[in-house]
């Protein structure tokens, strides 16, 4: 097997997995999130994007039910035992082959949890999956539950937490060279990009952000590339990935002179990510980070040119997002707890004047006072 951690941190998380759910009373889980599947038992694979799930009873007996394209895939990257393998056919309905798994497990008339909310369960799927169970049991959506217990992490994946990070940085090391006038936003983001796999890590679970001029407005990925201008503005987000472990990053740099109003931005974005620093602490919740950069940001008159949202965990994701689902909004009452890795991103996209200005980075909570995970700091990058 192709293992990322040794079978014993598996077989703890199988165990921390199982307690919660005796704890909510669930017989067995049916996991479609690929994340989860990788969380528990090291099942690396994009087959996610057709029907598969881990069934997942509370005795700690799993079944993984795949296509045949992924058999080997499951038994070369994963603790599974037990695979099945649904037939692909015109017409199938792989959520009648899982119950008739699910009728072999003894699971006939229990309470089963389905995580509903991921990309790995489309949504022809899930009609059929509940076209065929909701007679057969209980079912409950599950779909924090796993994604709960992985917000915490262990020793062995910080280790790939900082490794990713590490990772970041050289990603920008290798791009900042590249950047001034006439730079290539093509060789730049070859640059990035290779920078990660060539230390030894993976894609990312999204695209690299890159945009210049107009598009530096833009927090997305879209397809088109420009040459800089002498005066210009250039907005990445990028992150190293270790094992999946994403550590992501967040600039705007500026070619040429800073505009004041670039200068004021910047300030902004410091001044909240410092005060996010004070709060990022176990006693405070998700809510309360979000309250602190709206606060700043809405006294300094940016309310209409900031994000509804800060941040958000990170940890081992599958595409089409490395976001996982905690995020940094109003109201988000998810405690926080030392051994979170969370990424703070200050966005303004100042539409009325064209101007951009973003700053992330990814942090370690611990008992008190957060590690920032990057060497680069928050200085005001400009070429």
């Amino acid at each position: 097997m192709a293992l990322h951690f040794e079978t014993e941190e598996y077989a703890n998380r199988l165990r921390r997995l199982t307690s919660k759910m005796r704890e909510e009373k669930l017989d067995a889980m049916l996991l479609f999130a690929q994340e989860s599947m990788y969380w528990l038992t090291g099942y690396d694979t994009f087959g996610y994007c057709f029907f598969q799930t881990l069934v997942v009873r509370a005795d700690g007996e799993m079944v993984l039910l795949t296509r045949s394209a992924d058999l080997r895939q499951a038994r070369r990257t994963s603790t599974i035992e037990k695979i099945e393998i649904w037939v692909d056919r015109a017409n199938a309905d792989p959520a009648m082959d899982l119950k008739n798994l699910l009728s072999e497990m003894d699971l006939l008339g229990c309470r089963i949890g389905v995580e509903y909310d991921t990309h790995g369960l489309t949504g022809k799927n899930a009609k059929l999956l509940d076209n065929q169970l909701q007679s057969f049991g209980e079912l409950v959506d599950a779909s924090h539950l796993v994604g709960r217990l992985r917000l915490i992490k262990s020793a062995a994946e910080i280790t790939h937490v900082e490794r990713a990070a590490a990772l970041a940085d050289d990603a920008l090391d290798a791009a900042l060279p590249l950047i001034g006038p006439g730079g290539d936003e093509a060789a730049i983001l070859a640059a990035m990009q290779g920078a990660v796999l060539a230390g030894g890590g993976d894609y990312p679970a999204n695209e690299f952000i890159i945009g210049s001029g107009e598009d530096a407005l833009l927090c997305r990925y879209k397809s088109g590339r420009r040459r800089l201008d002498a005066q210009d503005q250039l907005t990445l987000e990028w992150a190293g990935v270790s094992a999946h472990y994403h550590a992501a990053m967040m600039r705007t740099i500026v070619i040429g002179t800073p505009t004041d109003r670039h200068r004021e931005l910047y300030s902004a974005c410091r001044e909240t990510m410092q005060a996010i620093e004070m709060v990022l602490r176990p006693g405070n919740t998700f809510g309360t980070v979000f309250d602190t950069h709206a606060r700043i940001m809405d006294e300094r008159g940016l309310a209409r040119h900031r994000l509804n949202a800060c941040g958000y965990s990170l940890g081992a994701r599958f595409s089409p997002s490395w976001m996982e689902q905690q995020m940094f909004h109003i109201g988000n009452p998810q405690e926080i707890l030392p051994d979170m890795s969370l990424f703070i991103h200050m966005i303004i996209m100042d539409s009325d004047t064209g101007t951009a200005m973003t700053l992330g980075q990814t942090y370690l909570t611990t008992t008190d006072e957060p590690k920032a995970l990057s060497r680069y700091g928050l200085d005001f990058i400009e070429v």
